[in-house]
C-alpha cells in the first residue's frame, strides 16, 4: 500500500522553504554584450564545502519516468548544493523533504513549467532526477571533491506520486 503524494505546479512561492527556482519571470534582467543579451544575474547561490570542495557544472541526461509514480528513495549531499536547469522546456518532477526527527519528513512533489529549473541547497532530501515523458538533458552545477557527499533514506512505506487535478 503507497501512501498519495500529490505533485503541484512549481512556483517561486511554493518552493521557497525548499530552495530557489531558476528561471527568468522573477528576477529584472540587465542589458550587456552591447544590448543583446539580458543578464538574469545571481539566481541562485552553489555551495561547495567539504575537503577539497570546488563547485561543478555538468550535463545530466536523465531518462523519463511516468506518473504515477512510486518513491520508496531519496537522497542529501551533505558538502554542497545541486541545481538542475533542463537544456529543453519539458516538464521535471522535483520531490524534496524537509528534515524530521528520524529522517526525511513527508515529501512534498512539484512539476516543473517551460523554462523552470531548481537550486536545491546543501542536505535537503530530494528525489532523484526525474524527468517526465522523455529523456532530457539537464544542467547540472554541483560539488565535487574529498569525502562522501550521497546518504540515501528508503521510506519503510513508499508514497504514490500523482498530478494535481485543476479545476
Amino acid at each position: 500500500m503507497s501512501r498519495i503524494l500529490i505533485a503541484r505546479t512549481l512556483t517561486r512561492e511554493n518552493f521557497a522553504e525548499f530552495g530557489d527556482v531558476l528561471d527568468t519571470d522573477g528576477p529584472d534582467p540587465f542589458p550587456i554584450n552591447g544590448g543583446k543579451t539580458e543578464r538574469y544575474h545571481a539566481l541562485a547561490q552553489a555551495e561547495a564545502q567539504g575537503p577539497n570542495g570546488r563547485t561543478i557544472l555538468s550535463i545530466f541526461r536523465g531518462q523519463p519516468y511516468t506518473l504515477p509514480l512510486t518513491l520508496s528513495l531519496v537522497e542529501r549531499h551533505p558538502f554542497g548544493s545541486q541545481a538542475f536547469m533542463p537544456l529543453s522546456s519539458d516538464p521535471f518532477l522535483v520531490v524534496v523533504c524537509h528534515e524530521g526527527d528520524d529522517g526525511p519528513a513527508e515529501p512534498q512533489a512539484f512539476i516543473t513549467q517551460p523554462g523552470q529549473g531548481v537550486n536545491l541547497p546543501r542536505n535537503l532530501w530530494h528525489g532523484v532526477l526525474t524527468p517526465l515523458g522523455k529523456a532530457q538533458d539537464f544542467l547540472v552545477v554541483d560539488r565535487a571533491g574529498d569525502g562522501v557527499n550521497l546518504e540515501e533514506f528508503h521510506f519503510s512505506e513508499p508514497f504514490e506520486i500523482r498530478l494535481e487535478q485543476k479545476p
